[in-house]
């Protein structure tokens, strides 16, 4: 009779933690894509230039690296209005770009309908069905290895098609990311809600950046 009761408050506490992670994840997630938007519109407005790889590199998983060692700190919640601040200024110019081509608002509007769509979309089945996403684990850690492979070849290559097909790959991938990481806050592989922000909004990142190459190569 005691087993059962431990057992049941074990159960209780998991649960209550899980709902934690998530409701936390989810406000962090809306504020910092707040704060990215608010930097994006700054960038555009300031006409800022695009960065250079090598900023952009040191920036990016400098920020990065350092939330994931605070990540347990409340630092890490700095850390990581810092990186996302940083992804939302260098979004600036490449929106700004499509917004004075040809069609170009009807490009990002779409850009940024279909991610949301896309967005809430995974994350209902997630909640509403509980399942667990876990095997996409493997599938992830391997497609890392193949994008990054793309990515190189898309250096070399001005094929329009290929780096369509490299923009879907990556839209694909970050997709499945965000029903991975979802599922692993649910059923309590990820109890850390600095580090679920983090992986979801680089995946609402890409995401949006996929289909903005995407709308606006099909469109050219």
């Amino acid at each position: 009779m005691r087993y059962e009761q431990v057992s049941t408050n074990q159960a209780r506490e998991s649960l209550l933690s899980t709902h934690t992670v998530l409701r936390n994840t989810y406000l962090l997630l809306g504020l910092t894509l707040i704060f990215s938007s608010l930097m994006t519109y700054l960038a555009i407005i300031s006409n800022a230039r695009p960065m250079g790889i090598i900023m952009m590199l040191i920036g990016t998983y400098g920020l990065m690296f350092g939330t994931m060692k605070c990540r347990n700190s409340g630092w890490g919640l700095v850390l990581c209005f810092a990186f996302t601040g940083f992804m939302g200024f260098t979004l600036g110019p490449l929106v700004n770009y499509y917004l004075h081509s040809d069609g170009g608002t009807n490009i990002v509007m779409s850009a940024l309908g279909s991610t949301g769509l896309v967005f809430f979309g995974l994350s209902a089945i997630n909640l509403i069905t509980r399942k667990d996403f876990g095997f996409l684990g493997n599938f992830l850690f391997v497609g890392t290895f193949v994008l990054i492979a793309m990515m190189i070849v898309g250096i070399f290559t001005h094929i329009p098609l290929f780096h369509l097909l490299l923009s879907a790959a990556f839209a694909l991938f970050s997709a499945l990311a965000i029903l991975f990481e979802t599922s692993q806050i649910i059923n309590g592989g990820q109890r850390n809600y600095i580090m679920a922000t983090i992986t979801l909004y680089v995946s609402i990142f890409n995401i949006f950046v996929s289909l903005l190459s995407i709308f606006g190569g099909s469109r050219r």
